[in-house]
């Protein structure tokens, strides 16, 4: 049942046409920090950016780019001070 839900917008993401590479970059520095950068930058056009970043955030640790985010992006929006903040918003 989740994977049919997942099936429904993972087709509609801006990654499925770039190389899946670029979106597990090896470390947090150089040459990655930079591929981090462009698998961002694919995100930030994506239509389904925030069902991406849900996916991840429901799923705890996955490594690589999802959602425009780093796997320590996620952890902190994961964090007991972000879920507070958010509730504050309203988000």
């Amino acid at each position: 049942m989740a994977e049919a839900r997942l099936d429904k917008w993972w087709s509609g993401g801006a990654c499925a046409s770039a190389d899946p590479e670029l979106f597990f970059p090896i470390s947090d520095s150089g040459p990655s920090r930079r591929q981090a950068a462009r698998a961002k930058a694919v995100c930030a056009a994506c239509p389904v950016l925030r069902n991406c970043l849900a996916y991840a955030l429901g799923r705890g640790h996955l490594t690589g780019i999802w959602g425009g985010t780093t796997e320590e992006e996620r952890q902190a929006l994961r964090s007991p001070r972000a879920a507070s903040a958010r509730s504050a918003s309203g988000a």
